[in-house]
């Protein structure tokens, strides 16, 4: 059970332990999970939201990239809390690197600690270099909508609530700008979801990765309570819905290894 202080659990990061501090996310399913029938109205809960995915359409406009082309693009999501978002995307073919951090506000701000209070302009979000001739910005996109956010939930994803965790595009060129904007329409216009899309496309202010024991913390922590209930399924789905994208052994972030 994770409670707010962990420690890495492979043999490269075992001698780091994370300093303590106010993780809302874990105190509040520690508490809950000590209440017996709670933790269990809490759990079905959850599940509802987390373990369906939704079967979507892909992007009918995509980014171009010849099949032989072989270059580096970044983009960047936000959809509640960074672990499961970042946990997805490192189980996705063509990603080359996924990493945790903030989007939104500013480099003085790009703080856990600044974050969480919810003033900040900031997102959690996550930070995707990808190789667009394995996997296109659209396919990204379609994973995103599909099984690691709910994209109806404004300012909030399951457990968690607060503009940190919105759900937010931050294109970083005019090419992904108009494929996000495209595909939400397109998403909204054949109501894929049961109610309308709040995600928003935010102009891109810059991304700053977040602390060391954020990062590849859905793989070190597959234990925790938060994941085992949130973001767990969402790799499920991964594999369920887009077999052709999973890959089963994540790419991870050199320096949290």
């Amino acid at each position: 059970m994770d409670s707010g202080k962990h420690t890495a659990s492979n043999s490269s990061a075992s001698s780091k332990v994370a300093p303590a501090r106010p993780r809302s996310r874990v105190i509040a399913f520690s508490l809950l999970l000590g209440t017996g029938a709670l933790a269990l109205v809490l759990a079905q809960r959850v599940a509802v939201s987390a373990e369906n995915g939704v079967v979507i359409a892909p992007p009918a406009l995509d980014e171009t990239v010849a099949a032989s082309t072989a270059h580096e693009e970044t983009a960047v999501f936000a959809g509640g809390c960074f672990w499961g978002v970042q946990g997805v995307f490192q189980h996705v073919r063509g990603v080359d690197k996924a990493v945790s951090g903030y989007s939104g506000g500013s480099r003085d701000t790009a703080h856990y600690e600044t974050v969480s209070g919810g003033e900040t302009g900031h997102a959690e979000s996550v930070q995707v270099t990808f190789d667009p001739a394995r996997v296109t910005y659209g396919q990204l996109l379609q994973v995103y909508f599909s099984v690691i956010q709910d994209p109806t939930e404004l300012n909030r994803q399951g457990p968690d609530s607060g503009t940190q965790y919105r759900s937010a595009v931050f294109p970083l060129n005019d090419a992904q700008r108009h494929v996000a904007q495209s595909y939400i329409a397109q998403l909204d216009k054949s109501h894929a979801f049961p109610a309308p899309i709040v995600t928003k496309t935010e102009p891109y202010k810059g991304f700053y990765p977040a602390e060391w024991y954020h990062q590849n913390y859905l793989t070190l922590h597959p234990d925790s309570a938060y994941i085992v209930f949130n973001d767990m399924p969402k790799i499920a789905n991964l594999k369920r819905l887009f077999p052709s994208l999973y890959r089963d052994k994540p790419v991870l972030v050199e320096a949290a290894q």
